[in-house]
């Protein structure tokens, strides 16, 4: 999909996961990109770069047999298109007796490559309470 496009972000990173593709998803993410999410089972955030997210990922995809994500509806977003919080729902099926579901919401700045002018992700905050 194009990336030219904001909405082509969501398109690519939908494909990705339904494809479990890690080359599509890499193109998603800048190469200063950032993730972070609570864990609150201890009580704080974790942070982690581009290399820990692709690592991350590919496990994801290499040990789930299906992977569904739905994006919902832009909850916020900002006049430049930098700044998106966005709903979605995953389902992670790693076999038939252990599906997971996840519904939350993300919150992404997405910044321009200068030199392919798609859009990628810079920081994603993970903003579910799961």
């Amino acid at each position: 999909m194009d990336q030219s496009k904001v909405e082509g972000v969501f398109q690519n990173m939908q494909y990705a996961y339904t494809m479990k593709d890690t080359t599509i998803y890499g193109q998603l993410l800048s190469p200063d990109f950032t993730f972070t999410y609570r864990d609150y089972d201890k009580g704080f955030d974790v942070t982690w770069g581009r290399d820990d997210e692709m690592r991350a990922t590919y496990g994801l995809f290499q040990n789930s047999q299906r992977l569904d994500l739905i994006w919902n509806n832009i909850l916020l977003i900002s006049g430049d298109s930098t700044s998106i919080v966005r709903s979605f729902n995953l389902t992670i099926t790693f076999n038939p007796t252990d599906i997971q579901r996840a519904d939350g919401k993300v919150s992404l700045i997405l910044k321009k490559n200068t030199s392919t002018k798609a859009w990628q992700i810079q920081r994603w905050v993970d903003e579910s309470s799961f």
